[in-house]
């Protein structure tokens, strides 16, 4: 039973290593583990207020990405815009430019065209007066062919220029 009950001198000395043990151990080796969990855990949250504040740019970046794109997306759609105006524009304006264009030939046509008919009225005339006069002229030396048929004729015209 001497085993199982210790001395008083045995739990003495137990008591006191265990004290200097203690002591020993927290003046040396207690504070530089606690400096270093410390430590540990200052960087520990350090890297998660990093990790927070990461995570809190990001969000403003792709919030930032986000509005860029539809800026973007609002720019390019401006700039089709401005270009589908543009090209309805130029071809309005050269349908107008051809309209006018036509309307300049068409005129120079229907002018030319009057120019021809007067031409070819005046020409028409002019043969027409050219074959009364060869016509007439047959005639007159058909019915004045004998020297009878020109006295009468004379004495004719002098009666209706006395007439007159």
């Amino acid at each position: 039973m001497d085993l199982i009950t210790p001395n008083i001198g045995l739990v003495f000395w137990t008591g006191l290593v265990f004290l200097l043990l203690l002591l020993v151990l927290t003046k040396f080796v207690w504070k530089p583990v606690l400096g270093a969990v410390n430590a540990r855990e200052k960087n520990i949250t350090e890297a998660l207020e990093l990790a927070e504040k990461t995570k809190a740019e990001m969000k403003e970046m792709h919030a930032q990405n986000e509005n860029l794109l539809k800026e973007a997306r609002a720019e390019r759609d401006n700039i089709v815009k401005d270009a589908r105006e543009t090209s309805n524009r130029m071809i309005e304006e050269a349908k107008a430019h051809a309209k006018t264009e036509a309307d300049k030939v068409l005129a120079s046509a229907h002018q030319a065209i009057q120019q021809e008919k007067t031409a070819a009225m005046a020409e028409l005339k002019a043969h027409v007066a050219d074959l009364a006069i060869e016509i007439a002229e047959k005639i007159v030396r058909t019915e004045l062919s004998s020297d009878d048929k020109q006295k009468a004729l004379a004495s004719k015209l002098a009666g209706d220029i006395n007439l007159n």
